[in-house]
């Protein structure tokens, strides 16, 4: 499987440097929208992340002649985008160093969720209901609530699928941040449906 995944981005790579436009919007398509999460993080405004995003396209796009394949196709471009942001929030004074956030707190008991799982899973709620559209709008919601970090690793990991080394990488966290971010966020979407759910008929 990881072979494959890596023969399909190395056809991507040769596909954007032969200046492939479909490749180049398949490649938009997958992450414009983890792009922006991610950027938001670090700048004021929805208007600026769109900038900022684009402008990681630009560097992308002029840029992936010179990309080797140390890290992952991905990896790479978020990295792009996450020092782009980084520069722009610091001009705009709004970067804050994580040590600054204190010590992790709980965010839910212990006894309930646990290292990124669900200590004690429900079991009352019905399939069709998690299944609904309903149900997606609470969780798109409740990501969309969150502080922007938090929001940024959420997505990446349990919306995009990415590995906690792929989002440590892109984000420039370290593994203690990924997971406290990580947790935090899922308890807080959780608690949104489990409202959202002990609330419907």
């Amino acid at each position: 499987m990881e072979h494959a995944l890596q023969l399909e981005e190395m056809q991507l790579v040769e596909a954007l440097r032969g200046g492939d436009e479909r490749a180049f919007e398949q490649l938009i398509r997958m992450y414009q929208t983890a792009l922006l999460r991610v950027v938001q993080m670090y700048v004021s405004s929805r208007a600026v992340a769109e900038e900022v995003v684009q402008e990681t396209w630009v560097a992308v796009l002029n840029g992936i002649d010179r990309f080797e394949g140390r890290s992952s196709l991905k990896t790479w471009i978020f990295r792009i985008a996450a020092n782009r942001a980084k520069t722009r929030g610091e001009r705009e004074g709004r970067i804050l160093p994580f040590s600054s956030l204190g010590p992790p707190e709980p965010a839910v008991e212990g006894d309930r969720f646990d290292h990124g799982h669900w200590a004690s899973p429900p079991t009352d709620w019905p399939e069709q209901r998690l299944l609904g559209q309903e149900t997606q709008t609470v969780i798109e919601n409740a990501i969309e609530m969150l502080p922007d970090t938090q929001r940024a690793v959420i997505t990446l990991r349990d919306v995009q699928g990415w590995s906690a080394d792929e989002v440590r990488n892109a984000l420039e966290l370290s593994e203690t941040n990924q997971r406290v971010l990580l947790h935090r966020a899922r308890s807080k979407v959780r608690r949104a449906l489990e409202e959202y759910l002990g609330e419907s008929p």
